[in-house]
């Protein structure tokens, strides 16, 4: 007798992963995550995410949990290769338009851990670890994923109406898809050191950037005792030239004195190959990828992991609606459409300030010490360094723009705080809303009541109602991931646009 089909099937239990089932539960949508490893895998990678990010886990309702492990980063500094700073961009801790601290600096496997417990709440989602995925087939009617139990060594099968691939940069769901990692022209080997110290390091708490060809460097606090560095390899060199304390000295030495030596313990010291890179499809029929199984990410603008966050917000809602009934198949075409274009610019901004900061020999360190000092008086660079606002989602059928002049389609809504206390997020997010700066007519609100969303006039002192006004927006059009879908047309117009979407979302079980 064959096996019921679930749903969701999500092949990888990492930030992605566990972001999409979570949010896929809120909607009271079931899944199975599958996971090679038994629990979670304990070494350090990621270590930054943004305000927008951070406005996700507030939405998985982890946030007070993750400001417990985090740490807010002042911002960036550029040093020259003797460490004199040649520019700063500060950030306010308190955070800006995304309600939260724009930079934000944590140990990923505590992550992932608080994202483990946080799913664990909610019914109708199953987590099963050592589990290996083997094969991943479509067929009519679903789609097959093949198992194996590591322990029991027992082969299992399942079948799935969608399968999510969030299983990293080797991916077996995007082979399964016939899809392969364009290369956007970017290779560097890198060194990672994290070190855990009870000695005050004394220096300050942004990311530090060392711009020196000949060594490259960046080093961050990331928690209350840990700190991370990451230096540029030698052609010849490799991690076994640094396997402790010692070897490692002359590279530490402009950060830790004898005495912070002596109070330091070696947390991990690996190589990385930091590359660029795009998956060719993103979608076969029912299997979607996200994740490091869509993009890679060097790491110099800190995008790596929420990116794949940013794909999961994205998708989930779209796949509860299709599943649920209320929103047509094509809608996931969108997904891709939107995607895609949003991960290349980050990849791009990456690549770009990789670059800046690590190539160019002598005569790019004089460059940088003409120009870096500088770049904090070019009009309106500082504001776009410290916004904490990705670049707008491309022009779909949920993103309603035109081609030039689009105004505020695609962007993300201002976490801004309300009259009443809440933030934006608090009331807009998990369901569509009309936002508008104008009144609000009985049968406008009911119209958009009866199809599940929820109207929203902020006060006139708020940022969110100067940012619609000096768009010249008089009312948006807002889809359930936060994004203006469509801020072009009367306010009567917006409300009959609206899709019926319910805003039923499942909370979390008391623990």
């Amino acid at each position: 007798m064959s096996s019921p089909t679930i749903p969701v099937v999500i092949v990888g239990a990492g930030p992605a992963g566990l972001t999409a089932a979570t949010l896929l539960a809120q909607y009271g949508v079931e899944s199975l995550v599958l996971e090679r490893w038994e629990g979670v895998y304990p070494q350090p990678r990621a270590v930054h995410l943004d305000g927008e990010i951070r406005r996700i886990l507030e939405r998985l309702g982890v946030g007070a949990e993750f400001d417990a492990i985090s740490r807010p980063a002042l911002g960036l500094r550029l040093v020259d290769p003797n460490h004199r700073v040649l520019a700063q961009f500060d950030r306010d801790p308190a955070g800006g338009r995304n309600g939260h601290p724009e930079a934000n600096l944590f140990d990923q496997p505590e992550l992932e851990a608080i994202l483990r417990t946080n799913l664990s709440l909610y019914p109708g989602v199953t987590l099963r670890g050592s589990a290996e995925v083997t094969a991943v087939t479509e067929g009519i009617g679903g789609v097959g994923v093949d198992f194996n139990d590591r322990i029991t060594g027992r082969a299992e099968s399942v079948r799935a109406r969608y399968v999510l691939g969030c299983d990293g940069a080797n991916s077996l769901v995007r082979g399964a898809i016939g899809g392969r990692m364009q290369d956007l022209r970017f290779d560097q080997r890198w060194l990672v050191v994290d070190i855990a110290t009870t000695a005050d390091l004394g220096h300050w708490e942004g990311v530090h950037q060392v711009c020196d060809p000949s060594r490259a460097a960046t080093f961050m606090r990331i928690g209350k005792t840990r700190y991370r560095w990451e230096f540029r390899l030698h052609p010849a060199e490799t991690a076994k030239d640094y396997r402790d304390l010692v070897q490692l000295q002359p590279l530490l030495a402009p950060w830790l004195d004898e005495t912070a030596y002596e109070r330091s313990e070696l947390v991990r010291v690996a190589e990385y190959t930091f590359r660029a890179q795009l998956a060719d499809r993103w979608r076969s029929e029912h299997v979607f990828l996200l994740g490091d199984a869509a993009h890679l990410t060097p790491p110099f603008i800190g995008q790596g992991m929420g990116a794949g966050l940013r794909d999961a917000a994205n998708l989930s809602w779209k796949l509860a609606g299709v599943l649920r009934g209320e929103l047509s198949e094509s809608v996931l075409d969108t997904y891709e459409a939107e995607r895609k274009p949003h991960a290349r610019a980050m990849i791009r901004m990456a690549k770009l300030t990789g670059l800046t900061m690590t190539e160019g020999g002598e005569l790019g360190n004089r460059l940088r010490s003409l120009i870096a000092p500088r770049l904090r008086v070019v009009p309106g660079l500082t504001g776009m360094v410290t916004s904490g606002e990705s670049p707008p989602l491309h022009r779909s059928s949920l993103v309603v723009a035109p081609w030039i002049h689009r105004g505020l389609a695609g962007r993300l809504v201002p976490n801004d705080r309300l009259a009443d206390g809440r933030r934006v997020d608090e009331v807009v997010m998990g369901r569509y809303a009309i936002i508008t700066t104008a009144d609000l007519s009985p049968g406008d609100r009911t119209i958009v009541e009866q199809r599940g969303g929820i109207m929203l006039r902020p006060e006139p002192h708020t940022k969110l109602y100067r940012w619609i006004r000096h768009s010249r927006a008089g009312a948006l059009l807002v889809r359930p991931d936060g994004t203006v879908q469509n801020c072009r047309g009367s306010l009567p117009d917006l409300c009959a646009s609206l899709p019926r979407f319910a805003p039923s979302i499942r909370r979390a079980r008391a623990s």
